[in-house]
């Protein structure tokens, strides 16, 4: 039977961290990197069982790879603060270490809980997450947003969900999109990305459309439709930042030239 350790990264997750070791708290071992929390979010994950280690916030992606390596097994589920394993997935991971593994890592559906209803439709749905994997064949990879772990060979699928409660209001909500937007420009840019007029006006457009029509969203109601605008506001938002990083290094290329 492989046994498998549980990683959460945390910092000011009070509200939240207690309900996350809960939902999968027969694991082998819960482990809980936090980056000098002030609320007693560490206090709270003990309490709980889990084993705590403290490390100043290096970013996502290197903090959940310093999380994986600190454990005692080499097959590691990853889950964040905010999220919950459901009772159908924890039964999947039950039956899962009744078998040899099939593949090296497996992805998880995860649905999003917003404005009082799951919304299982628009760009949020199944929204599949690789989060079990063997540490000795991958892991997460490095990325200014939308962090991700990458194995070897193609990863498998559980059945269940992670449940996942993204937003305390929509205020925050937006703010994220805000932060997330600036990360997406940066890499769009380092990409070679363009800031066209037709990006502008079509990307965003065609995000709408997708997510409202094509995805379902307009089967969650005013949910669904909040999601869908607000999705669309994140793609516009990415390419108006990324038109002013163009700005920007437009701006100063000509006053070096003029030096």
């Amino acid at each position: 039977m492989p046994a498998f350790s549980v990683t959460i990264i945390t910092h000011n997750e009070a509200a939240q961290i207690g309900a996350a070791i809960a939902s999968i708290s027969w694991a082998d071992e819960i482990v809980v990197v936090d980056s000098g929390s002030t609320d007693g979010t560490a206090e709270i994950a003990r309490d709980r069982g889990a084993r705590v280690e403290r490390r100043e916030w290096p970013g996502y992606a290197v903090q959940k790879n310093h999380a994986a390596a600190l454990c005692r097994n080499d097959w590691i589920f990853s889950l964040d603060a905010d999220e919950r394993v459901s009772p159908g997935l924890g039964e999947a991971l039950k039956a899962w270490q009744a078998t040899e593994p099939g593949a090296r890592g497996y992805r998880v559906a995860r649905a999003s809980c917003y404005l009082g209803r799951w919304i299982r439709t628009t760009d949020w749905y199944p929204d599949w997450q690789l989060r079990l994997y063997d540490r000795r064949a991958g892991g997460w990879r490095v990325a200014r947003v939308h962090e991700s772990v990458e194995v070897d060979g193609r990863p498998g699928r559980l059945p269940g969900e992670i449940l996942h409660y993204p937003y305390a209001n929509v205020g925050e909500h937006v703010a994220r999109i805000d932060a997330y937007a600036t990360l997406a420009a940066l890499e769009m840019r380092d990409r070679g990305r363009s800031a066209s007029a037709a990006a502008l006006l079509g990307y965003p457009a065609a995000a709408f459309l997708r997510n409202y029509v094509l995805r379902g969203g307009i089967r969650d109601g005013r949910a669904g439709l909040t999601v869908s605008l607000l999705n669309s506001y994140y793609v516009l938002l990415k390419f108006v930042k990324l038109l002013e990083l163009e700005r920007q290094g437009k701006t100063a290329r000509e006053m070096k030239n003029e030096e």
